[in-house]
C-alpha cells in the first residue's frame, strides 16, 4: 500500500510538471507572436518615415540648387555690370588723356608762336633803338647850330623833353603790361588748378556717420534703462554722452558733439548687448575697452592717411585727430576722405609751381584737424587746429597754412594760398557735398536779400546753385562806371555776412533801350 501511494505521487508529479511546461511554452509562443507583430509595425512605420525624409530631402535639395542658381545668376549679372562700368571709365579716361595731349600740343604751338613774336619784337626794338639814336644825334646837332647851345646844354634840353614823352609812353605800356600779366596769370592759374584736379579723383560717396543703435528687442532697452534709471545714468556719466530712448521700438539714439566720444559710446552699447549683462560695472569695463580700441583705430587710420599721401614724421596725437575725421561729415562729405583729397590737390598744385610737394600735402592733410578737437577749445577750427599742430612740433609754415585757410589769419605764404585753394576745390567739386533743401533755399534767399538791399538794384537772381548772382540795375540810377563798384560792394557784403563753400560770381547788368518809330 505504501508503494502504491509513492508511485501515485510520483506519477502525479510527472503529470503536473508536464502540464506546467506546456502552459509556460504556450504563453512564450504567444508573447513571441505579439512581439513579432509589433516589430513588423515598427518596421513599416520606419519605412514610411524614411520615405517622407527622402522626399523632403529631395525637395530641399531642389530648392537649394534653385537658390544657388539664382545667386550665381545675380553675381554674374553684377560682375558683368562692374566690368562694363570699368570699361566705360577707362574709355572716359582715355578720352580725357587724348584731350589733354591735344591741349598740350596746342599749348606748345602757342608758345612757339609767342617766341617768334618776341624775337620779332626784339628785332623791331633794336631797329627802333638805332633810329632813335641817329635821330637823337641829329637833334643835338640842330639844337647846337640853331640855339647856339653847348653840346651838354643841348643834351640836357633833349633829355627833359624826352622824359615827358617817355612818361606818357611808360604809362600806356604799363597798363598794357598789367593787362597782359593779369591774363597770363589767370590762364596759368586755371591750368594749374585743372591739372591738380585731373591728377586726383576722389570717391564721390562716403559713409555717413550714424548716431543710432538698433536693439535686438525692447527687453534690451529696458535693461539699458535699469531699475529706476540706474544703468542709463551710469552710462551717460561714464561715456559723457546723452542716451535718448524714445517711443521708437528697438532703437536708441546717442547724442554728443564729440564724434569720437559718440562712436565709443556706440561700441560700448554693442558690447553690452552682445554680453547680455548690463550694469554699471560692465558699462565701465566695456567703455574702457572700447576707448582703447578706438584710440588704436584712430592712430591706424591716421598712419594709413600719412602713408597714402607719402609723408612721415607726424606726431601720433595729431594722427589720432586725422583718424577721428573719419567720423565727421560736412554737407555729407566725409572729412577724412576730404583731408586726403585736399592733400593730393595741394601737392599737385605745388608740383606745378615748383614748390615742396610733401610739405603741401602735409599741410593739406592737417588743415581740418581742429574740427574734431573738444568743443571747449576757443576759436574756429582753423585756429584750434593750428595751435594743436604747433604744440606737437609742426613747422611754422604748416601752422600758418592751417590757421589761414579760412582767413582767420591773413595768408602770407604761397603754401597758405595753396591749402585754401585745395580745401575749396575738394569741397566745391561736383558730387562732393550735398546740402539739405531747407539750407539750400535759405542760402539763395539770403543772397538775393543782400543784393536787393543796394540802391539802384531792380531785380536779382541767384542761379547755378547759389554760385552766381545776376543783378539787374536801373538805367537811370546806376552808370556804367558805377556797375563795377556795385559788383565789388555786393561781393564784399556777401563775404562779410554769409558762410558758403566755394565762390559766388556777381554779374551786374545795365541795359539802355532806345525805341524809335518810323511813319
Amino acid at each position: 500500500m505504501g508503494i502504491e501511494v509513492i508511485l501515485a505521487s510520483i506519477l502525479f508529479l510527472i503529470v503536473g510538471a508536464g502540464a506546467g511546461f506546456f502552459v509556460r511554452n504556450s504563453q512564450a509562443m504567444k508573447e513571441l507572436n505579439e512581439r513579432k507583430s509589433k516589430g513588423d509595425e515598427i518596421i513599416e512605420e520606419a519605412k514610411e518615415k524614411a520615405k517622407d525624409l527622402a522626399y523632403k530631402a529631395r525637395k530641399e535639395a531642389k530648392e537649394i540648387a534653385k537658390e544657388e542658381k539664382q545667386n550665381l545668376d545675380r553675381e554674374i549679372s553684377q560682375r558683368t555690370k562692374e566690368i562694363k562700368d570699368q570699361e566705360k571709365e577707362i574709355a572716359q579716361k582715355e578720352a580725357k588723356l587724348d584731350s589733354k595731349l591735344e591741349e598740350a600740343t596746342k599749348e606748345k604751338a602757342r608758345l612757339a608762336d609767342k617766341e617768334a613774336d618776341l624775337e620779332k619784337a626784339k628785332r623791331s626794338a633794336d631797329e627802333e633803338r638805332g633810329r632813335f639814336k641817329a635821330k637823337q644825334e641829329e637833334i643835338v646837332v640842330k639844337l647846337t647850330e640853331v640855339a647856339k647851345l653847348t653840346e651838354e646844354q643841348a643834351k640836357e634840353e633833349l633829355i627833359s623833353l624826352m622824359e615827358e614823352d617817355a612818361k606818357v609812353d611808360f604809362s600806356k605800356r604799363l597798363v598794357r603790361l598789367e593787362e597782359e600779366a593779369k591774363e597770363e596769370a589767370e590762364e596759368r592759374a586755371k591750368r594749374i588748378v585743372g591739372i591738380a584736379i585731373q591728377r586726383f579723383a576722389g570717391e564721390h560717396v562716403a559713409e555717413k556717420t550714424i548716431s543710432t543703435v538698433e536693439l535686438p528687442s525692447d527687453d534690451v532697452k529696458g535693461r539699458l534703462i535699469g531699475r529706476e534709471g540706474r544703468n542709463i545714468r551710469a552710462f551717460e556719466q561714464i561715456c559723457g554722452v546723452d542716451l535718448i530712448i524714445d517711443d521708437t521700438p528697438e532703437v536708441v539714439v546717442i547724442s554728443s558733439f564729440n564724434v569720437v566720444r559718440r562712436e565709443i559710446a556706440r561700441q560700448t552699447i554693442l558690447k553690452l548687448i552682445a554680453d547680455g549683462r548690463i550694469h554699471p560695472a560692465k558699462i565701465e569695463e566695456f567703455h574702457d575697452k572700447s576707448k582703447t580700441e578706438m584710440e588704436k583705430q584712430l592712430l591706424s587710420l591716421g598712419e594709413k592717411a600719412q602713408m597714402e599721401i607719402g609723408v612721415h614724421g607726424i606726431h601720433p596725437e595729431i594722427l589720432k585727430l586725422v583718424g577721428a575725421l573719419n567720423w565727421r561729415t560736412s554737407y555729407t562729405q566725409n572729412q577724412y576722405q576730404h583731408a586726403i583729397e585736399a592733400a593730393f590737390i595741394c601737392g599737385a598744385m605745388a608740383a606745378e609751381m615748383g614748390l615742396n610737394v610733401k610739405q603741401a600735402r602735409r599741410a593739406g592733410l592737417l588743415h581740418d584737424i581742429g574740427k574734431v578737437l573738444d568743443a571747449s577749445a576757443e576759436g574756429s577750427h582753423a585756429v584750434t587746429g593750428a595751435d594743436f599742430a604747433k604744440k606737437y612740433g609742426e613747422s611754422p609754415d604748416i601752422v600758418h597754412a592751417i590757421r589761414a585757410h579760412h582767413d582767420d589769419e591773413k595768408p602770407e605764404s604761397v603754401l597758405a594760398h595753396i591749402v585754401a585753394a585745395g580745401d575749396a576745390l575738394s569741397g566745391a567739386r561736383p558730387g562732393a557735398r550735398k546740402a539739405m533743401m531747407e539750407s539750400y533755399v535759405s542760402r539763395l534767399t539770403d543772397i538775393e536779400e543782400i543784393v536787393n538791399s543796394f540802391e539802384g538794384v531792380s531785380k536779382s537772381y541767384a542761379i547755378s546753385g547759389g554760385r552766381e548772382v545776376r543783378v539787374i540795375v536801373e538805367n537811370n540810377s546806376v552808370s556804367d562806371e558805377q556797375t563795377v563798384m556795385l559788383s565789388r560792394d555786393i561781393a564784399k557784403k556777401i563775404e562779410e555776412e554769409m558762410s558758403y563753400p566755394g565762390t559766388i560770381k556777381i554779374t551786374v547788368v545795365r541795359e539802355t533801350k532806345a525805341i524809335g518809330v518810323a511813319k
